[in-house]
């Protein structure tokens, strides 16, 4: 179960992010019924921020969490995906800048 929401979470990209969502949403309920721990780990693991994820269930409150949870995943995988295109392009340097 987990190994499917961890293949899932990693092979978001910005093509295919709307089209995870649902697939994690499912994930992320079964695990809120049967594995509420190690869903929490997984948060920890990929970096979703615990106050943005506080703020967000509770203003949600009510609602079903694992559509909410599944954003958080979406965006904090898109901002990393941005943050390394960002990096891995900045890093061409001259052959005078070279060492």
């Amino acid at each position: 179960m987990i190994e499917n929401l961890e293949k899932t979470i990693h092979s978001i990209s910005t093509k295919n992010a709307s089209d995870s969502r649902a697939l994690l949403i499912n994930l992320i309920n079964e695990l809120i019924d049967t594995d509420f721990q190690s869903l929490l780990f997984l948060l920890y693991k990929i970096d979703v921020n615990e106050e943005k994820l506080k703020g967000a269930l509770n203003e949600h409150i009510g609602f079903d969490a694992a559509p909410i949870i599944a954003d958080l995943i979406i965006e904090r995988q898109l901002e990393k995906i941005k943050s390394r295109e960002k990096y891995s392009n900045s890093n061409t340097f001259s052959d005078e800048e070279k060492w």
